[in-house]
């Protein structure tokens, strides 16, 4: 029993210095306190200043930890997005190469093709489509420029193409394919640009 009565005395001593250090942290310490314990008027203001001092540092330490976990949080969040840009963009020369194994083959001499030939063109036209669902989803995709209004943020003007029959400042001709990441340009569209045209 006794040694119960002196946990309960423990918990009551800890409880009196929990409220007391509250107080003094939140500056309701008394000047009365404070003369109880000898110290001057001076000293209490000068412990006062300190104690707000101490409380702004420690605002401020807060807040500065807050900001690094955000920032933490951002850059794991981009990572998981962008963190797979630089391989995404070396793999763009093999979709390149497959769209230009395709359009080697005109439209006109397909249906002459043998069947084994016919069949290999089959086979690079799905490799190119699975490569690009594949790359799809890490977030890329093909910039849609045919057609599109010049965006000098997503295309790359290579030549003006003198055409009357399209708005001027529109995409006449893809000579590269563009494409995004999520919603960052990997690689810009490498473009001609219609002119003398209506404008929009």
């Amino acid at each position: 029993m006794s040694w119960d009565m002196g946990e309960q005395d423990a918990e009551i001593n800890k409880s009196e210095e929990t409220k007391e250090i509250d107080l003094a942290l939140s500056g309701q310490a008394t000047d009365e306190t404070a003369r109880e314990d000898g110290a001057s008027g001076d000293d209490v203001a000068a412990l006062k200043q300190e104690n707000a001092d101490l409380k702004d540092r420690v605002l401020r330490a807060l807040a500065e930890a807050e900001n690094i976990r955000r920032r933490a949080e951002r850059e794991v969040s981009e990572a998981k997005l962008y963190g797979a840009a630089n391989f995404a963009r070396e793999m763009l020369t093999f979709a390149d190469n497959l769209r230009r194994a395709i359009e080697s083959v005109p439209q006109d001499v397909r249906s002459d093709l043998t069947p084994s030939l016919s069949a290999l063109l089959e086979g690079v036209e799905l490799t190119e489509k699975d490569f690009l669902s594949r790359l799809g989803r890490f977030g890329v995709k093909p910039i849609e420029a045919l057609g599109a209004r010049f965006d000098p943020n997503q295309h790359e003007a290579l030549f003006e193409i003198p055409d009357e029959t399209k708005i001027a400042g529109t995409v006449a001709q893809v000579v590269e394919q563009g494409y995004l990441i999520n919603d960052r340009v990997l690689r810009p569209a490498k473009v001609g640009v219609a002119r003398g045209g209506p404008k929009s």
